[in-house]
């Protein structure tokens, strides 16, 4: 569920079918910029609840997922 949710918001972002987001995705790959990350993250977290730290070690999709399943979200 938090995958689906993560790629609902990319896609809607970024105007492209979230079925073409995978967890191995990385941002640069779906064309976003540092700047449209924190825009990214921003949305993230107002849909969930939780507060992301940008940090280099979330490059893909599948690592902010994983963020947020760490912050105990698993819905």
């Amino acid at each position: 569920m938090v995958f689906e949710k993560v790629t609902g918001i990319l896609a809607g972002n970024l105007g492209i079918d979230a079925s073409k987001i995978t967890s191995e995705s990385t941002f640069e790959d779906l064309g976003l910029d540092s700047l449209d990350t924190v825009d990214l993250l921003m949305s993230i977290e107002e849909e969930f609840g939780v507060s992301i730290e940008p940090s280099e070690s979330l490059k893909t999709v599948g690592d902010v997922v994983n963020e947020i399943k760490k912050l105990g979200v698993n819905e």
